[in-house]
């Protein structure tokens, strides 16, 4: 027998749509289990472009770090703070893509295999999106992509074919991180010693069950009808009522949490933690479009290191406010002049010298325009040394937010010659005492880069065992997916 249904019918108890409950058994154990209180672990990349130059950047012997070299050297007052890892590639195939889009794609998706079709990128997951997917349950923002990026230059991806945009307007980015919200620092101390009954949050924080509009879920309210109407649709109504249910769901629990989470921010905005918040200053004006804000940048490495400034404060404000625990700042430009910085030769033009000092063979290259690449990476470091040093300085209560942090210091090419061999890696803070450091993790043989995403990844509380080409790139071998001695 045929039943007819309307709308109304469907939508019955659609007055509850403000009805959101608290899912417990829905939300991460960071936020109810025995970590409630510690500080968490973020995640930070730091990607330039042009890759570096190898000779002046790799430790000379494995094992602790002793004296760095020159590019890494504004690291020094960090160096028991991080890691050094060596031998790392790329080895993903490309189609109808050229060497800087390769190169891109590759960056930190690992992917086995990327092209562009239709003027369409595909590739896959990159390991940004990948810790989002988990840390990101637990933040207001699940991540903040940001900085110069777009064009031959796409890292992040959302899905195979979803690439994720990044911002390069810090007015923007700030307004995004605090809309509706006023800046604070959390508090561990506070929510450690107000979490009770077993790590669950207090009524201070969570929602009041007396409340009207906490009290059922909507799916509460429609469920019976649900469950009556399902049996009057076929085989695929019923799969999208299913998929519909499941997102009304997902939706209503990202609303409790973020609820819960203001409940939070006003109580460390009266009780704050230790460290003092730092906002930036010098934000562009409302409405100033990006060309105004990026196109002098090319031009002027003195207007560059500060928009890499604000950048990277940016990610330390995000982390520091727990906004957000993944982050991507993307900086640098292979068209950027650098007079000034560069002070051997004649030439100027970042990507003229890339090419000329970059040779698969080092003692092939022109000498000048390799140092003067040398110098421009190691201006690059002496920026990214700077978010190190604001981050070790920055204490969560006996811990630093670099102690809680691992920064990923990397570039999107090996070499300014497009080269995909022994990619520049240093992992700057400990990941919560995870992670080891003090010293340079050398691969003779040629080991995935795939393969320090899935540890990272392991260390934030994603549990893969591969990602990218971990197990499949022809530099696989004995390594089966993982990096030995990072951990």
């Amino acid at each position: 027998m045929n039943r007819a249904f309307s709308r109304r019918r469907i939508l019955q108890g659609s007055g509850a749509l403000l009805t959101l409950p608290f899912f417990e058994s829905m939300f991460p154990a960071r936020v109810y289990g025995a970590n409630v209180g510690r500080p968490p672990v973020r995640f930070g990349i730091f990607t330039v472009t042009g890759g570096t130059v190898l000779e002046s950047w790799k430790p000379t012997a494995p094992g602790p770090l002793a004296k760095l070299p020159s590019i890494l050297r504004p690291l020094e007052f960090a160096r028991q703070d991080m890691t050094v890892i060596s031998g790392l590639c790329h080895g993903g195939r490309s189609d109808n893509l050229n060497a800087h889009e390769h190169c891109s794609l590759t960056h930190l998706t690992g992917a086995a295999s990327v092209k562009k079709e239709g003027g369409k990128l595909y590739a896959d997951i990159s390991v940004d999106q990948a810790a989002a997917q988990t840390l990101g349950r637990e933040t207001m923002l699940p991540s903040l992509e940001i900085g110069l990026n777009g064009g031959e230059k796409n890292y992040s991806f959302r899905a195979p074919d979803v690439v994720v945009p990044y911002e390069g307007n810090p007015r923007l980015i700030f307004d995004r991180m605090f809309r509706g919200r006023q800046p604070g620092v959390p508090n561990w101390t506070r929510r450690a010693n107000s979490s009770t009954n077993g790590g669950h949050l207090t009524s201070d924080a969570a929602p009041s069950r007396s409340s009207n509009l906490l009290d059922r879920s909507v799916l509460d309210l429609v469920l019976a009808q649900a469950k009556d109407l399902r049996r009057s649709l076929g085989r695929s109504d019923q799969q999208k009522l299913e998929q519909y249910l499941t997102s009304v769901r997902a939706v209503e629990t990202r609303l409790a949490f973020l609820e819960s989470q203001q409940r939070e921010d006003l109580l460390d905005l009266a009780s704050p933690g230790p460290s003092k918040l730092g906002l930036p200053k010098d934000l562009p004006k409302q409405g100033t479009p990006i060309w105004e804000i990026t196109r002098p940048l090319d031009q002027d490495p003195s207007r560059h290191a500060d928009y890499i400034r604000l950048m990277a404060d940016m990610m330390v404000l995000a982390f520091q406010t727990d906004t957000t625990r993944v982050m991507t700042v993307a900086v640098g430009s292979d068209e950027s002049l650098f007079p000034g910085v560069v002070t051997v030769g004649y030439e100027r033009h970042c990507h003229t010298l890339e090419h000329q000092g970059n040779s698969f063979h080092p003692e092939d290259a022109d000498p000048i325009s390799r140092e003067a690449c040398r110098q421009i990476h190691a201006w690059y470091t002496q920026l990214f040394a700077e978010t190190v040093r604001k981050m070790k300085e920055l204490d969560e209560g006996g811990s630093s937010l670099l102690d809680n942090t691992v920064l990923l210091f990397t570039s999107y090419m090996a070499d300014g010659g497009h080269g995909r061999d022994d990619y520049p890696v240093v992992l700057a803070g400990k990941a919560g005492g995870a992670l080891k450091s003090g010293h340079h993790l050398a691969f003779d043989s040629k080991a995935p880069m795939a393969n320090l995403y899935v540890e990272l990844l392991n260390l934030l509380g994603v549990p893969t065992k591969s990602f990218g080409d971990s197990h499949t790139s022809r530099f696989a071998g004995q390594f089966d997916g993982r990096l030995p001695g990072l951990v």
